[in-house]
């Protein structure tokens, strides 16, 4: 080797070396030379030699129990990042997009459309998304293993869902022993205890049994070809590889910290013989969930394992330096709603037997030698109801500005259609009720 080509080598070596001692990131060209991975999903399509620019219309149906919200808050903050606009519910809706009603482009806030990205609850409703939406929207979703999920949801909904009401010391075993017995498929809430994820991506979560199985490989099939990547909660960073590839984002933009989750004693472990009862009971769901996940794994081994393994090996370790970096080395300490100081921070809590916890910023950070977190950062930790609210005043000012006298004649002509499309659907349901009375 000539002593040219050495020296360059060194070079680049030495450069190398040091963006990494001082903690620096790498953009995403140079690290997927160095991991010797395809830079993008998106580039490695179109032929594109160079870095992809960034996607930046996302729709993320945001399903039940599912680590959704982590993936909400990623893209919360990618879009404030980017002074892009996100699709946020009128206040008569609450967080929600009116759900379990299906979606209305009527039950997003005048003052945050047009929309680059959406992500709060919703029923799916493509029709609806694709006439709110750019025409280049990406679509994704997060399915998570039934059996866990609907411990999930039996615990976090007990208090609210009738199914599980009424089901004696609300005991789980009891409800899978019997569910018909509890389960009222006409009631406001019953889409929390039978086949949730069906339900959240628009499909029929009571098919007859006999029609379930053919029904279930027929929706899955539908669906693939609406969302171009269906994420796996189990593995969820394996499933951020890929939707930052498929985005064409820097790492930076796919970091997190886990929201929205329960302390352990709120928390059943499962008999294997009531997982199988679960995937019975929520067969289609189940169908989904196998469906996606050999979906994603193809995908992964497409990309390579061994490509895949270094990347979430540097996920994680941009993740712990930006632990470091915002809270000084450490995440800050979970507490339960009530023991958090700072009101922005305390998660909604469903009801009192089951404890949602959230972070609670130390009581010194602000003192002398203790340099506060960044905006940022706050906002890495922030629950969604106070994520959205923040959010929504944000955009309000920003559309006030900008349009000072269409603002309020749009907010009154939206509350009118809101309430005459509400009044339509409670009319169709008493309709609907009706007629099922009759044919009994």
């Amino acid at each position: 080797m000539s002593q040219k080509k050495i020296f360059l080598v060194l070079i680049a070596i030495s450069t190398v070396s040091l963006l990494l001692h001082h903690g620096g990131h790498l953009n995403l060209t140079l690290e997927a030379f160095w991991l010797g991975c395809p830079s993008s999903m998106a580039s490695s399509t179109q032929g594109s030699s160079g870095p992809s620019a960034k996607h930046t219309s996302v729709a993320f149906l945001k399903t039940h129990k599912t680590a959704s919200s982590t993936v909400q808050n990623i893209l919360f903050r990618f879009a404030e990042r980017n002074n892009l606009t996100v699709a946020l519910p009128i206040t008569t809706c609450d967080h929600q997009f009116c759900y379990p009603r299906p979606f209305s482009a009527h039950f997003v806030h005048p003052h945050t459309t047009p929309p680059d990205i959406i992500t709060s609850h919703l029923r799916f409703s493509r029709a609806e998304l694709r006439r709110l939406m750019r025409h280049k929207t990406i679509y994704i979703t997060i399915l998570r293993e039934p059996g866990a999920m609907f411990e999930s949801l039996f615990t976090y909904f007990n208090q609210y869902c009738l199914s599980f009401k009424r089901v004696p010391n609300g005991s789980l075993e009891t409800f899978l022993d019997h569910p018909w017995s509890y389960y009222r498929p006409e009631e406001k809430d019953s889409m929390y205890a039978r086949n949730t994820l069906t339900f959240d991506l628009g499909g029929d979560k009571d098919r007859p049994s006999s029609e379930a199985a053919a029904y279930a490989k027929r929706f899955a099939v539908e669906m693939e070809r609406v969302f171009s990547l269906v994420m796996i909660a189990e593995y969820f960073d394996e499933s951020l590889v890929l939707l930052r590839r498929l985005l064409s984002w820097d790492l930076d933009d796919v970091l997190y910290v886990s929201l929205n989750m329960r302390t352990p004693d709120s928390k059943s472990s499962l008999s294997s013989e009531n997982a199988a009862k679960i995937r019975a009971w929520n067969a289609i769901d189940s169908v989904l969930y196998d469906y996606f996940n050999a979906s994603l794994w193809r995908q992964l081994r497409e990309l390579g394992l061994s490509c895949l393994e270094r990347e979430v090996q540097l996920l994680r370790q941009s993740r712990d330096q930006l632990v470091r970096r915002c809270f000084g080395g450490h995440l800050p300490p979970l507490r339960s709603a009530a023991q958090i100081t700072n009101k922005e921070l305390r998660p909604w809590q469903p009801s009192a037997k089951v404890a949602i916890v959230g972070y609670d910023l130390p009581v010194n950070i602000t003192q002398k030698g203790h340099v506060p977190p960044p905006d940022e950062c706050l906002k890495m930790i922030m629950p969604e109801v106070q994520y959205t609210r923040l959010l929504l005043r944000s955009e309000s000012l920003r559309y006030r500005k900008r349009f000072p006298l269409r603002s309020s004649q749009q907010t009154s002509r939206t509350v009118g259609q809101v309430r005459a499309h509400k009044e339509s659907h409670e009319h169709n349901q008493t309709y609907a009720h009706n007629i099922t009375v009759l044919k009994v």
